[in-house]
């Protein structure tokens, strides 16, 4: 979640070495460094696995900022990795506690689209489901740029939008159709626990006024088993590939509501607006273009059901982002927080059946 997944997939100037050059066979060398317990089990699973002999130099790297797993960029000799390890317990302020196997969810979601659109996603190259740990290729940055940082510089793309909701549309699509999907993924408690609860009934605490109509969002959104969803769709977890858009950081995995990715992604959008307000007609475009692209490739269900659901969603997801246990890191000042509570109260209260009238609306409060 959050910014791991963005660490694993590309190497940041910002990253925090606390690595030293080690050799798996240290372990019997008593001159050698004490490895920390996270890089015991990091250097145990890789010689597990067979990415590495025991005779082949590793240069560990553990990138900072990861709020879910303990993320590692590798170098095993001429070969370099990443290894994901969640952490039963997330880097934040309130007391969020999630399932590790989350870990195992993720690398199966990335072999299930590997399957059918194997551009879209990291290869996985080895797993360990009961430690919770998975290692995957390393995409760099100069091949591979973080879609949050493009955005952040203001380089929109609304052809990379469009391809965003393309390919989103396709995943659901397809495992729509796939019998075992449900059965495979039906981690219902992982999700309320990383997802649901955090950002819905937990914004519900704070806003009693509003409990009654977020908490059956919570129960809709629960209750609706269409397709497999990925679960942290936004433009941190996607890098524009020269093949396309790649999703990384699937740990929410779940089967269940295809409307939850769109509104998540989409959500980003609108609070992007805040983030580089010169930009907010671009952001507001990119909003209309993933949007559109991703409804036109809509076929297990009727285009305007899920928008009608996405809008509901929507709006819950926007004002959890401030009032939620998961707030946007960027959206800090008082006035802009109320500029958001007033928007998705409004929705909330007075449900949107187009995603455009939420667009519309968000624009125009942003020039008021």
């Amino acid at each position: 979640m959050m910014v791991d997944a963005v660490a694993c997939a590309i190497a940041s100037a910002e990253d925090t070495f606390t690595s030293v050059t080690l050799r798996m066979a240290q372990a019997a060398d008593h001159t050698a460094p004490a490895a920390e317990p996270a890089e015991d089990a990091i250097i145990s699973f890789i010689r597990d696995a067979g990415l590495a002999s025991a005779a082949t130099p590793l240069r560990m790297r553990r990138l900072s900022g990861g709020i879910s797993s303990d993320i590692w960029r590798v170098e095993a000799g001429k070969a370099v990795f990443c290894v994901k390890r969640a952490l039963p317990k997330l880097r934040v302020a309130t007391d969020w506690s999630v399932p590790v196997e989350r870990n195992a969810n993720e690398a199966a979601w990335f072999a299930v689209v590997a399957g059918f659109m194997p551009e879209a996603v990291p290869s996985v190259l080895a797993e360990d489901a009961q430690v919770g740990i998975f290692a995957m290729e390393y995409l760099g940055e100069a091949d591979y740029p973080n879609w949050k940082a493009e955005l952040h510089e203001a380089r929109i793309s609304l052809a990379a939008a469009g391809q965003v909701g393309a390919r989103l549309a396709r995943i659901h699509s397809v495992t729509a159709k796939r019998a075992g999907m449900a059965a495979r993924f039906a981690s219902d408690d992982i999700f309320h626990a990383i997802r649901l609860e955090p950002y819905l009934l937990a914004t519900a605490q704070k806003h009693p006024e509003l409990a009654a109509r977020l908490q059956q969002i919570e129960r809709t959104t629960a209750a609706t088993k269409h397709a497999l969803v990925h679960g942290d769709v936004s433009p941190k977890n996607i890098l524009l590939g020269p093949r396309g858009p790649v999703f990384i950081d699937a740990e929410c995995a779940w089967w269940g509501d295809p409307a939850f990715d769109l509104a998540f992604c989409i959500n980003h959008l609108l609070l992007k607006c805040l983030w580089v307000p010169p930009a907010t007609g671009e952001f507001i475009e990119a909003f209309h273009a993933l949007a559109r692209a991703y409804l036109t490739g809509v076929d297990w269900e009727p285009a305007e059901v899920i928008e009608r659901r996405t809008s509901q969603l929507l709006a819950g997801l926007f004002l959890a982002r401030v009032d939620g246990k998961s707030p946007a890191e960027y959206v800090t000042a008082e006035r802009d927080k109320d500029r958001v509570r007033k928007t998705a109260s409004a929705f909330l209260r007075r449900p949107a059946e187009r995603l455009a009238t939420i667009a519309d609306a968000w624009r125009q409060e942003l020039k008021s």
